[in-house]
């Protein structure tokens, strides 16, 4: 016999509309828990099975009851009172569910803390709902691994498509889940594309945030230059919430000082469907050759982005470039960084664990092959026997010429140049320069190919310009409505 829901959870449904009916008594917090859970059961672990998720929180009932009776006795806390959100499997919590990072080493790894960005959501009154499948390690363990495939969780699977349709990664399950309306909400990790990237090809709405707006203590860490967390959600407007849920300053994260005086408390008051009136945006069309060739473009899709622009009033320069963008980037800095970032990790882990070394989780992985190394390790190899002191010249140089050619001859030079607010990319192909820059990124769905997989565009700016892009990429977004939910 299958469960009846109220006709109110027919449709995707957004924090506000939720947040109404939870006021006016039409539904609680409890009875929106069971509606995903049963939707996870029915496509993402059974049926067509998406396999985003990991782990559900045992809790997340107990709590979404707790959150309802506060609201009789005392009211909301604020948007997210009750709201489910899932979180990526590299980021800590202290409570039933593991932080794995898609790896069988740490699949029995119970964190004794919450992350940082953990602690805001309970006390902003979220529902932890579960952990999301990622690819395994962020994109760490093989350069075979295809995305949104770990060894702990298998392969994600996108919903708009055959199953071989790319997914995007690393926060691959993340976009799915939200995509699948098998959550309001979710938080995913970037180093370089690995929120932008998921969030393009499953026609949802991805922000990754200036390095340090939002900590990264409790997450197990790729590099320490670009990690950061960040909000993915179906309208710019759930995103502008749960990221001004996410941000603060943590005095155990060094990354988040320089943002003192810079983190907006509600990001939400840059929600402005006229955001594109007068707005300077520089269209990026010198991406590598085999990109437009690739199934990443489309280049109806995108002339069809930049007419919307200049319809709603944007001044659109469409001759831009970013010298440093073609320029042979080195890779040392994640080469030298996961090494010493991972290492330092795995050492601090529980003695019961069975890894506490980049050397150790390899040797376990050789010992179960068959589960483990699907896609092999050579990763992990390269970087097995480097320096853990990071003051070898290879990696210092290559620190500072990230830097210095993402930023001050990069973004900052091309707004400077051009006069700009923002910079618009198909697809995600800004992602890594923005990423050396430490710089945020808003992705928007911008439509659909032939075969149904869908486009994205991303708008880049310079340091802590989250709330221009998210004024640009709400008014877009109400312009164009171009979103649809996928077939399931």
């Amino acid at each position: 016999m299958e469960i009846k829901f109220n006709d109110f959870f027919k449709e995707e449904l957004t924090i506000h509309q939720i947040q109404h009916a939870m006021e006016n008594g039409e539904i609680t917090s409890k009875e929106l828990i069971m509606f995903y859970l049963y939707r996870i059961a029915k496509y993402d672990q059974g049926g067509i099975k998406l396999n985003s998720i990991l782990e559900i929180n045992p809790e997340a009932i107990f709590i979404a009851e707790g959150l309802d009776q506060e609201r009789k006795i005392s009211g909301a806390r604020g948007p997210l009172h009750g709201i489910p959100v899932l979180l990526k499997d590299n980021i800590e919590t202290n409570d039933f569910m593991h932080t794995s990072a898609g790896t069988l080493a740490l699949e029995n790894h119970l964190s004794p803390r919450d992350a940082f960005l953990v602690e805001k959501l309970r006390k902003a009154g979220a529902v932890i709902l579960g952990k999301s499948n990622m690819t395994e390690l962020a994109n760490g363990m093989s350069s075979e691994m295809w995305a949104g495939y770990s060894a702990r969780g298998g392969q994600v699977v996108n919903p708009y498509g055959d199953s071989n349709l790319f997914v995007g990664g690393s926060s691959s399950g993340s976009a799915v889940a939200v995509a699948a309306n098998l959550t309001v909400l979710s938080v995913g990790t970037e180093t370089d594309a690995s929120i932008l990237s998921p969030a393009v090809t499953n026609s949802v709405v991805g922000i990754k945030p200036t390095v340090g707006l939002i900590s990264r203590k409790g997450m197990i860490p790729f590099t320490y230059s670009q990690d950061t967390a960040g909000p993915i959600a179906r309208t710019v407007t759930d995103a502008a919430i749960l990221l001004s849920a996410l941000t603060g300053v943590d005095k155990n994260d060094a990354a988040t000082y320089k943002s003192v005086g810079r983190i907006e408390q509600d990001y939400t008051k840059y929600l402005d469907s006229k955001g594109l009136s007068g707005a300077k945006i520089g269209v990026f069309r010198k991406g590598p050759v085999e990109f437009y060739k690739s199934a990443e473009y489309d280049d109806q899709l995108f002339e069809d982005v930049i007419n919307v622009l200049k319809r709603e009033g944007a001044k659109v320069n469409e001759e831009i470039d970013i010298p440093s963008f073609h320029r042979e980037w080195s890779w040392d800095v994640s080469m030298f960084e996961l090494k010493h970032s991972l290492e330092n990790y795995l050492t601090e882990l529980p003695p019961q664990l069975p890894v506490h070394s980049l050397t150790e989780l390899i040797q376990f992985n050789k010992s179960r092959a068959g589960e483990a190394l699907k896609y092999g390790q050579d990763k992990l190899e390269k970087r097995e026997h480097f320096p853990n002191t990071l003051r070898n010249p290879e990696y210092i140089n290559a620190r500072l010429e990230d830097l210095y050619f993402s930023q001050e001859q990069g973004i900052d030079l091309a707004l400077k140049t051009y006069n700009l607010d923002a910079i618009l990319f198909p697809a995600y192909i800004g992602s890594t320069i923005s990423a050396k820059a430490g710089y945020p990124s808003i992705a928007l769905p911008a439509g659909y190919k032939k075969n149904g997989r869908p486009f994205g565009v991303t708008m880049a700016g310079t340091a802590f310009s989250e709330g221009m892009l998210i004024k640009l990429g709400f008014a877009f977004e109400q312009a164009a409505n171009l979103r649809r939910s996928p077939n399931i």
